[in-house]
């Protein structure tokens, strides 16, 4: 399976790091192929390092004013000529999408893909890795929005909220299955 991770290219704790490296080592050891920003910073590279040590692809998507940054050695990069257009890259080449810890960028993509969802552009699976709490106020929000009805379609049928990588890679494979 192809696995767009959205996340962070800050060099971060290690309540951050060592979560995000043992679901990358996961992710590799399944057999599955990494779609990421193509980033050799922060926590895009302990994923990418994590995945490709334990057996897996890696498919970069940088930009244009990242692409000096990018991942030299990764199994296929492409480089967008702006952030719109990697978006859309990340979910034309990947099958589900984990979002992890991150700043503003990670968020604007969760809720970019989150939307796409609800408007059946695309039916991917899309959960949330909830690292030590990190999206406990999102996951609030969100169901707040559920509740008063700004959400047409149930919050469950968007998302899945996970508490680790284990969990996360579980809920992705028996969507895989459904």
């Amino acid at each position: 399976m192809n696995i767009c991770v959205f996340l962070s290219a800050a060099d971060l704790a290690d309540r951050y790091t060592v979560p995000a490296r043992d679901f990358a080592e996961r992710m590799g050891k399944a057999g599955h192929t990494l779609v990421w920003g193509g980033s050799e910073s922060g926590l895009m590279k302990v994923v990418a390092d994590g995945v490709e040590e334990a057996g897996g692809r890696l498919v970069g998507v940088s930009v244009d004013f990242l692409a000096a940054k990018a991942r030299q050695g990764a199994d296929e990069m492409v480089i967008a000529k702006d952030l719109a257009e990697r978006k859309a890259l990340l979910l034309a080449k990947s099958d589900a999408i984990v979002v992890m810890v991150g700043g503003t960028g990670t968020l604007d993509e969760a809720t970019e893909i989150m939307e796409l969802k609800k408007h059946g552009k695309h039916d991917k699976p899309i959960v949330l890795l909830n690292t030590a709490g990190f999206y406990d106020g999102l996951k609030s929000q969100f169901r707040r929005m559920e509740e008063e009805g700004f959400l047409p379609v149930p919050l469950a049928d968007l998302v899945f909220f996970a508490e680790d990588g284990e969990a996360a890679l579980a809920y992705l494979e028996s969507s895989r299955q459904a």
